[in-house]
Formats: structure tokens, C-alpha cells, sequence
């Protein structure tokens, strides 16, 4: 039976059961996040009067000799590295038992005023933490006797790794952009050409997608930030443990205010999954566009062999595996998503074993964009773009709007000039003449206000520097989002 709580128990679980029941196969990468959560803790009992000095320092060299034994057979292992027992149920058990294999009995007093609710719910946000801001050094790593406090936050200097890792994209589309600004191809609605655009144009409408998921990040970790250890089981703390003090020694922004739904929050998951999910659907957004662009029917781009592989039939294949895995794995995150929420639903206050069950996807969700993202950018970096092909595909039709443009500054109404041109284009169709060389006169018979200056009008390059507004797809607009962007990088 489990050292933690079998005493009131006079049979063992059902072998079954026990794997049912059992978490450390997925939550044994809380370790680091459970042993800080600990060192913490001791210290505020400590604080408290209900460890001497000389137990808190048995118990934190305990927990700092774990630490670097278990620090040596991570990343790259599963818990069966580490000696494991069928009471091992969870992280904490396995924390504990080793740790009084350590040091003796005075490991029992470790949990004193704390449950695994309190402290199940510490260690996910500790560990999301530092997925997001990095893994700055706490207070008590540094100097656990020194009771002056430290803005928990002024040693976060450290920038996560996923935020990292979309920078890191974000910069390999805005380098590209600037290096291809002048490289021109259709913009498309409906899948169907519309108006010329500047590639680099396109590229920045995906940076910006990105840069929003960088804000979004950022914005969830003040939710995530905050401490919810000291809240015990679902009551509260009966000792005078300080929560403030306890948080700055973790480095978390604040506490918990109300101790049952500080047990029950899992607010801040469901959040990161829902970041995780749309950071997902952006990235097969992209993906999307250039898998139909790499095809022999568009010709616009061609990845890297680095990014592709090839047919086990058919030996002239060269697929674009990496972009249709990132469309693919999107799903995998919205239903990441969708699961937690469906499980959140019909919880009852409090704590409830269901909550299990945020682990998995969360720890999915970080381990697949921590792979996706580095993988599109690696994509970004070094696909090659055909320009010919690119322009090749611009016809007169994309320039139609800017001929409506045209009789609207000769000052047409705008709907009739819209219905006047679809009159030329209609023209253009039945005779099958490019619209650039219908005779005036055939566009005179449609409305007199046509001019011998529509000939100006069928000049790509003038139709996309016409667009110079703030968000245009003119030089001068495309330059300034690239410039925004840098800023926003830190660049």
C-alpha cells in the first residue's frame, strides 16, 4: 500500500488499479519543479517553528543531492531510471521516498501542513513557468538563509523557450522579407487570384500572426504566475506559514487567494492549450499556402531537401512532409484543447482525480511546438522562391480593381465604376483579349469616361505602390512592418 496515505487502508489496490491510478509515467518531468516546491516549503515551516534549523538544512542538502543525481539522467529517460517501486504512484511519492532513503525519518516532516493538492498544482505552474519566462534562479537557490526579499521577477532574464522559439521564426520571415522585398506574386481570396501583392507582404501577414502568439504568451503568464502552495488540501494552511514569502522564495509573482479554488485552477492549462492550439492553427495556415505553392503546378517555391522526403513507390517524389506534419499536428493541439476542457466541465469543487488528466496534453502541447517551431523555421530559412514563376502568374485581371480605381478618381461613383468594369472583364472573356490590349474604343463603348491613361494602369509594380497606407503592401508600408517588427524582437 502507498506510504502516503495507506494507513487507513486494510487490503492493497488491485494491481490494475494501481496502474490506473498511477501518474509518474507521464508527471515524472515535474522533478525539478516538485524538489524547488519543497525546498521551499521547508524553509517556510521552518519559518514557522515546525522544523529546526537543523532539519531544514538535513532536509534542503537532501533535496539538493537528488537533485543533481536526477539531474544526470535527464532529458533522454523515462522514471525507470530511477529506481522505482509500485508505491511510487506519483512525482511526490517517488520525491519522498527517496529522500528519506536519504536522510532518514526527518524527511516525514516535509509534508507537514501541505497536500498533494496544494502541491500537484504548485508544480505544474513552476514547471509552465519556465516553459514561458525561462528558468531564472529562485531565491532560495541563491541564498536560502538570506531573509531580505528580491523582486522575484528582476532575475528573470532568461527568455523561455517557446517564446524563443517564435522569435526565432518571426525573424526568419522579416529577414526574408527585407532580403525578397521586391520579389512580386498574386494575392489570393477564395484560393482565387485577387490583386498583386509583394511577397515579403505575405510573408509579414504570417509574422504578424506569430508576433500576436509571442503577446498572447506573455499575457498568459500573469495567470500562471501565482502561487497557490500553502493552500492544503482544499482549506487552507492550519500553521502560520507565510504564502508571500513562500511565493518570492519560487520566484511566483503572488498567491492564491481563495484555497479551494486555488487546488482547483486549472484555469491557466486550459489557457496555454488554447495558446498551443492557435499558435498551431497559425503555423498550418502557413504551412498550407506553401504546400500548394511547392507543387508543379504553382512552381513558386522549393524546399529544402533538408525539409522533405521522398515516396517508398515512386522515385521522382519530393513531398513537403515537415509543412503537412505542422498542418497535422495542429489538430493534435485543438484536441488537446478540447479534451481538457471537456474534462474541466463537470468537475465539483475542489480537488478531483479527474485533474489528473491536464498533464499529458500540456506536456504534449510544449513538447510539440517545442519541435514545430525550429522545424518551420528551419523551412522559412532555406526554401528557395522562383520570382519568374511568381510573375508569370500575374495577369490583367488582378489589375481590374485598380482600373475601377481609376474611373472612381475621375470621379465615378464607386459601385458604378465596379459594374462598368465587370463589364470590360466580361468584354475581355468574349473575345479573348487581354484586358491590357482591348482598343479604347471598345472600352469607350462601355463608358466614355475610359481614357487613353488606362494604359498606365497595367503596371504591376505601380498597382502595388499605389497600396502605400499603414498595412499596404507598398514598399514603403512593407519596410515600416518590417522595421515594427525588429522593434517588437528587440532587434
Amino acid at each position: 500500500m502507498s506510504g502516503l496515505w495507506g494507513g487507513r487502508f486494510s487490503a492493497a489496490n488491485d494491481p490494475l488499479m494501481a496502474r490506473f491510478n498511477a501518474s509518474l509515467p507521464f508527471d515524472w518531468r515535474l522533478w525539478d519543479a516538485d524538489i524547488a516546491g519543497s525546498i521551499a516549503w521547508a524553509a517556510a515551516i521552518c519559518r514557522a517553528g515546525l522544523l529546526t534549523a537543523a532539519e531544514r538544512d538535513a532536509i534542503v542538502a537532501g533535496l539538493a543531492a537528488l537533485r543533481e543525481e536526477l539531474a544526470a539522467d535527464v532529458p533522454g529517460t523515462s522514471e525507470r531510471a530511477w529506481h522505482v517501486t509500485a508505491t511510487d504512484e506519483d512525482i511526490h511519492s517517488y520525491i519522498e521516498r527517496r529522500l528519506t532513503e536519504r536522510i532518514g525519518p526527518v524527511a516525514g516532516k516535509l509534508h507537514t501542513g501541505r497536500s498533494r493538492n496544494d502541491q500537484i498544482a504548485t508544480d505544474v505552474r513552476l514547471w509552465l513557468k519556465w516553459q514561458i519566462a525561462g528558468r531564472g534562479l529562485t531565491r532560495v537557490d541563491t541564498d536560502k538563509k538570506n531573509e531580505k526579499r528580491k523582486n522575484p521577477r528582476s532575475s528573470a532574464s532568461i527568455r523561455g523557450p517557446l517564446d524563443s522559439a517564435l522569435a526565432g521564426l518571426i525573424r526568419a520571415a522579416v529577414d526574408r522579407a527585407e532580403a525578397e522585398i521586391d520579389v512580386l506574386m498574386p494575392g489570393y481570396t477564395h484560393v482565387q487570384p485577387a490583386q498583386p501583392v509583394r511577397w515579403s507582404h505575405w510573408l509579414l501577414s504570417h509574422a504578424w500572426a506569430w508576433q500576436r502568439d509571442r503577446e498572447r504568451l506573455a499575457d498568459l503568464l500573469v495567470r500562471v504566475d501565482v502561487s497557490p502552495l500553502g493552500a492544503g488540501a482544499l482549506a487552507g494552511c492550519p500553521f502560520a506559514i507565510d504564502r508571500a514569502a513562500l511565493a518570492a522564495d519560487l520566484g511566483f509573482a503572488t498567491v492564491s487567494q481563495n484555497s479551494l479554488d486555488a487546488v482547483s485552477d486549472r484555469d491557466f492549462v486550459a489557457e496555454f492549450l488554447f495558446w498551443a492550439a492557435l499558435t498551431g492553427v497559425h503555423l498550418s495556415r502557413w504551412a498550407e499556402d506553401l504546400i500548394f505553392w511547392s507543387s508543379r503546378e504553382f512552381g513558386f517555391v522549393t524546399l529544402a531537401d533538408a525539409y522533405s522526403t521522398g515516396s517508398s513507390l515512386m522515385p521522382q517524389k519530393k513531398n513537403p512532409d515537415a509543412l503537412e506534419l505542422l498542418r497535422g499536428k495542429s489538430g493534435r493541439l485543438v484536441g488537446g484543447l478540447t479534451g481538457l476542457l471537456v474534462m474541466l466541465k463537470g468537475l465539483p469543487s475542489s480537488y478531483d482525480k479527474d485533474l489528473q488528466e491536464d498533464k499529458e496534453p500540456l506536456f504534449d502541447a510544449v513538447d510539440t511546438l517545442a519541435l514545430a517551431l525550429p522545424v518551420a523555421q528551419g523551412v522559412l530559412e532555406t526554401l528557395t522562391i522562383h520570382p519568374d514563376r511568381m510573375a508569370a502568374a500575374l495577369g490583367d485581371e488582378l489589375l481590374a480593381t485598380d482600373l475601377a480605381d481609376a474611373l472612381v478618381r475621375a470621379g465615378v461613383p464607386f459601385r458604378q465604376a465596379h459594374h462598368l468594369v465587370g463589364q470590360v472583364v466580361r468584354r475581355s472573356e468574349e473575345t479573348g483579349c487581354a484586358l491590357r490590349a482591348l482598343p479604347l474604343a471598345d472600352l469607350q463603348a462601355i463608358d466614355p469616361r475610359f481614357t487613353a491613361d488606362v494604359a498606365a494602369i497595367w503596371d504591376f509594380e505601380r498597382s502595388v505602390e499605389q497600396r502605400a497606407a499603414v498595412g499596404g503592401t507598398a514598399r514603403a508600408s512593407v519596410a515600416a512592418q518590417i522595421a515594427a517588427l525588429r522593434r517588437a524582437l528587440g532587434d
